[in-house]
């Protein structure tokens, strides 16, 4: 009933800008990637998936590659193909799934990673990997750590959200965010979240966070989303509480999931950044493709 409700609700109303702005989508990421040889980095591959690259291994968060996520159709193509991941010439691919949402697991995807990809997921999920044909498949729950070797080490976080997928009862599955360690970096990524008091705590457990990967979409309207789905005011007010160094945001652009148009939580970023006089150099707006090398504060 309240599904029903939301789609047969008045909508807010956009301006033309805010209705096309879309990120932009910057050519040649392999070509790009295989040009910086050495040292961490970051690429926005699209939505929820990023390719981060720490210590020489790669590590992709929800990749999702496919033209949809169930029935939302992509506006933004990926940056890279999962062809192109297999000629980077990685150590080792790693994947993160936050939660099984279609627009964070997609099974197609999954599928045509590489057959040796270990992956990292919460609880409930591991046989639903191992269906799709990978089985280096590491399951989690809140606060577990795991040794991911070559130095780094992977905690499975809380984060308030939900899961459900056809064929399968509501929130039979864990939902959650993880934190990637180095000696060089902590990076957050906080999966699909609705604010809450839980990333004070993670703050003080993971003091010196460098990046964090903060969901930002799907967002209206708020009397049904405010549960899952943080605004950009509680995305800033978590950001906060992690008292991270440099805030990433994810899962704009890419599909239309809410109310709100997909290019529209990005506007509404910048506009909170000059509202509330932030520092603009602390949150990093990628564009689809875009590569940013990483380094950690002053230890």
């Amino acid at each position: 009933m309240r599904l029903l409700k939301w789609k047969l609700s008045r909508k807010e109303h956009y301006t033309d800008e805010e209705k096309n702005f879309k990120p932009s989508v910057v050519p040649d990421a392999p070509g790009r990637i295989k040009s910086m040889p050495d040292g961490d980095l970051i690429m926005w591959v699209g939505h929820a998936t990023f390719l981060i690259r720490l210590r020489g291994d790669l590590w992709l968060t929800d990749p999702i590659f496919s033209d949809r996520a169930l029935f939302p159709k992509r506006k933004v193509p990926p940056a890279i193909t999962t062809q192109d991941l297999k000629n980077l010439g990685a150590k080792r691919l790693n994947v993160i799934i936050s939660h099984n949402h279609y627009d964070h697991l997609d099974s197609e995807t999954i599928k045509s990673l590489p057959d040796d990809t270990r992956f990292f997921v919460p609880l409930g999920l591991k046989q639903f990997i191992k269906g799709l044909g990978k089985d280096n498949v590491v399951e989690m729950d809140w606060w577990q750590t795991a040794d991911a070797g070559n130095g780094t080490e992977i905690a499975c976080l809380p984060m308030q959200h939900w899961s459900r997928r056809i064929g399968q009862d509501v929130n039979t599955t864990l939902w959650a965010s993880f934190m990637i360690t180095t000696p060089e970096l902590k990076i957050y990524f906080a999966g699909d979240s609705g604010y809450f008091i839980g990333y004070r705590e993670i703050g003080v457990r993971y003091p010196g966070i460098d990046y964090v990967l903060m969901p930002t979409t799907a967002f209206q309207p708020r009397w049904f989303m405010h549960y899952a789905h943080m605004d950009i005011d509680e995305a800033i007010d978590a950001f906060h509480d992690l008292n991270a160094g440099y805030f990433i945001p994810t899962q704009w652009g890419t599909f239309h999931l809410g109310d709100e148009p997909p290019g529209y939580p990005a506007l509404e970023l910048k506009r909170k950044i000059v509202e509330k006089k932030l520092d603009p150099s602390r949150f990093l707006i990628m564009d689809v493709g875009q590569i940013i090398p990483l380094k950690g504060r002053a230890r």
